[in-house]
């Protein structure tokens, strides 16, 4: 794509941490596009009310190869981390946590958080540091005006203002917001590649438009962007930005590494080892290890924008999917010739399937196969003669669409919660 074209990443639910997970909505990783800069990974939440939600609740956990950032624009959320970090995320204040070699941590929204709001990101760390160690940053940027908006730059350089967060490529983060009606023209560097989350409002990049939870990616190139919010209210969005990230790498779960074996003995490490340390002061267990696929990962970079005419097509499957039940792992899985591309994790309490996980690989996003899956999955229950209960955020939602299974529905009730938490416990 050319320097002054906006590609349009589309997001995708998908349930983040645990049995009890709460739905994020994920615009990268996804097959048109792994990287914007070093940033692979974005995770865009709320506004969810917390009585509603459950809030977040993510048990400690491993990373590898990356750096996580957490923004928020509402809410608070406590973290803890096996480098002995007790801190907590704000609206307005960056905490950027570097998991080379290894660190675990854990994320819980604070009681007095009553609305959970902002986005979760990632880094890849090239090469020459993806064996960093631990570390933890914190910076609360000053807001700064430009024309009608207002900017928090949190790592690198826009509008005059400069974060003091290390990073270990050249990159660009910062929260914008918009005036009702306003236009704002923002220098950028030529040699970075951008991308726009947009969080409310419509907002338009260049000449295209943004909705929210839509991304607009710009090819390195561009000295300026100027960006026009149509709504007659407020907008906001997050500006992600780098010099493109050459190295190949194979993202799975927490993991970032560039090899299949080097994920499988992160894995290995996690479940037997010490490798990622302890996180102390959580109040349970810490999260088990999905279960690794059975054929080799490969790397994935972005496609080679001298190939890349327009974007890459994102409807069909290569292949029909099949979904099957594989009733010994307590799940059902989708099949893309025959390669296992998600599943549907459940547990049976006398006549009822209490789903309470479902995941679709990154490298199938954006076809639509969770719901293929869901579906498929839903009929199968009532063939059976039995009953649903959607623990599962996105099953939960699938159900709000598609009133047809409501005869076969029970209520998630708190008896069934603690039986889900003792039979996960077995695991």
């Amino acid at each position: 794509m050319g320097a002054h074209e906006v590609e349009v990443l589309t997001a995708r639910d998908v349930p983040l941490g645990g049995p009890r997970a709460m739905t994020v909505r994920r615009t990268l990783p996804q097959r048109s596009r792994t990287l914007i800069g070093a940033w692979c990974f974005a995770d865009h939440y709320g506004p969810d009310r917390v009585a509603d939600s459950g809030g977040m609740d993510v048990a400690p956990h491993p990373h590898t190869g990356l750096q996580t950032v957490s923004w928020l624009f509402t809410g608070e959320i406590e973290h803890r981390d096996s480098l002995g970090t007790h801190a907590f995320v704000r609206p307005g204040e960056i905490n950027l946590m570097t998991g080379g070699h290894g660190i675990s941590h854990s994320e819980v929204s604070t009681p007095g958080t009553t609305v959970l709001h902002g986005v979760q990101l990632w880094l890849a760390l090239p090469e020459a540091h993806r064996h960093a160690p631990r570390d933890f940053q914190h910076h609360a940027p000053r807001p700064v005006r430009v024309d009608g908006a207002e900017l928090r730059v949190f790592l690198g350089t826009l509008a005059g203002d400069t974060s003091p967060v290390r990073t270990f490529t050249p990159l660009l983060g910062a929260e914008l917001l918009l005036d009702p009606g306003a236009t704002v023209t923002l220098d950028v560097d030529p040699a970075f590649e951008h991308g726009l989350l947009v969080d409310e409002g419509d907002i338009r990049l260049g000449d295209t438009l943004l909705r929210p939870a839509e991304l607009g990616y710009t090819a390195p190139g561009r000295t300026a962007l100027t960006l026009a919010n149509t709504s007659p209210h407020r907008a906001r969005a997050v500006l992600l930005g780098g010099t493109p990230f050459g190295e190949e790498i194979v993202m799975w779960w927490n993991f970032i590494a560039r090899t299949d074996a080097e994920i499988r003995q992160a894995r290995e490490d996690w479940m037997t080892g010490d490798r990622f340390g302890e996180v102390h002061g959580y109040p349970g267990d810490r999260l088990p290890a999905p279960e690794l696929p059975h054929t080799p990962m490969k790397a994935r970079r972005n496609p080679d924008p001298a190939r890349t005419t327009e974007r890459p097509a994102m409807t069909q499957p290569a292949g029909t999917p099949v979904v099957r039940l594989n009733e010994p792992r307590h799940r059902y899985e989708i099949l893309v010739d025959e390669q296992r591309a998600g599943l549907t994790a459940f547990r049976d309490r006398d006549r009822q399937r209490v789903f309470f996980h479902t995941e679709v690989d990154d490298a199938y996003a954006g076809q639509g196969l969770a719901s293929i899956l869901v579906e498929q999955a839903l009929n199968d229950v009532r063939a059976a003669g039995k009953r649903i209960v959607p623990v599962c955020p996105y099953v939960a939602k699938f159900l709000k669409k598609h009133d047809e299974y409501a005869d076969i529905t029970d209520p998630v009730t708190p008896e069934i919660l603690q039986w889900l938490d003792a039979q996960l416990a077995q695991r």
